[in-house]
């Protein structure tokens, strides 16, 4: 391939931009918004590498219309639910992802929200913060003990198991978790023992806690859904810094108001950035604008790694996250 041409389309840290500029020839769109139909049908004919965020959903006519001209969607961010991954792949576009570099932080993110929904911090903080706090007193804010209880983990990928640790080893957290594969024993071992369970429903059923750490997308999709509530433990608190769609709303309120999920802390929602306007009327919900991979560092490791995956591509190698 001759200069490539590439799209970045939201704005990267620029440490990142700096290095992808030696790339090739490239656009920076310069909104910081997501892409929209229009724009994606037009990138469809002009360029050869576009580099899309998480955020960006990318239209099924784009597939189609881009063949024989973008050769590669090098995505900025792990989850790639934005991409049809088949119909890249009929269209001969490859794909690639950016895993890893994010795993800590995002756990690390996941358990500020489980303690944040557990000890009513943000409870807290805003009555502090508007002057109603009267002082100590003894039944004042009464919030769910972590030490000790069991947290039970939907997805035991790279961050399910980060946070599995973190639980574990920081808080003595009994850990049981539900995924698709068999995990092996030492993966187990080394995540606090834990335990695979058979079932979301299982696990919730077992759970004081249920943390999220499952990619979205069409197999996913509302997998924390009304029958996954009646099945959970009553009094447990959700964390979600996986995907919003994996949780269905509706059935979330629901069991916010009949008192069997007794607080959530949420990073990502169905769909964000706009909100259902309910989520505003629960006090007991911790709610975050998708933060689980803003950290210094991280944001720029994420790009040197979809820009590393670019360059191997464009060698004719096969690039380290390639998804399809």
């Amino acid at each position: 391939m001759s200069t490539p041409k590439i799209l970045i389309t939201r704005r990267w840290p620029q440490e990142t931009l700096d290095r992808v500029a030696k790339v090739g020839d490239v656009t920076f769109r310069d909104p910081d918004t997501t892409m929209s139909h229009d724009e994606f049908m037009a990138a469809a004919r002009e360029y050869d590498v576009i580099m899309p965020t998480v955020s960006d959903k990318i239209p099924a006519e784009f597939y189609p219309a881009a063949k024989g001209k973008v050769k590669i969607l090098a995505s900025y961010g792990v989850g790639y639910n934005h991409i049809d991954v088949d119909a890249a792949r009929a269209n001969d576009i490859a794909v690639t992802n950016t895993p890893d570099v994010l795993t800590d932080c995002t756990a690390d993110l996941a358990m500020g929200l489980l303690l944040a929904a557990a000890r009513r911090i943000g409870e807290g903080e805003r009555e502090t913060r508007a002057g109603k706090w009267e002082g100590w007193r003894p039944t004042h804010m009464i919030g769910k003990k972590v030490s000790g209880a069991t947290l039970g983990i939907i997805g035991f990928g790279r961050i399910g198991q980060a946070m599995a640790k973190r639980a574990h080893f920081g808080f003595g957290m009994k850990i049981v978790f539900q995924d698709a594969w068999q995990v092996p024993d030492d993966i187990k071992a080394a995540a606090g023992n834990a335990t695979q369970l058979s079932s979301i429903n299982e696990v919730a059923a077992h759970s004081d806690f249920l943390s999220l750490h499952c990619p979205g997308g069409a197999d996913t999709f509302k997998l924390i859904n009304a029958e996954v509530f009646g099945a959970m433990k009553k009094g447990c608190i959700l964390v979600n810094s996986a995907r919003g769609d994996v949780v269905d709303e509706d059935a979330l309120f629901d069991a916010l108001d009949s008192g069997k999920l007794t607080a959530a802390g949420l990073d990502v929602f169905m769909g964000e950035p706009a909100l259902d306007p309910r989520f505003l009327n629960y006090e007991n919900l911790v709610l975050a604008p998708h933060l689980g991979s803003a950290t210094d560092g991280t944001r720029d490791a994420m790009g040197h790694r979809a820009i590393d995956n670019l360059e191997a591509f464009l060698a004719g190698e096969k690039p380290r996250d390639l998804v399809s």
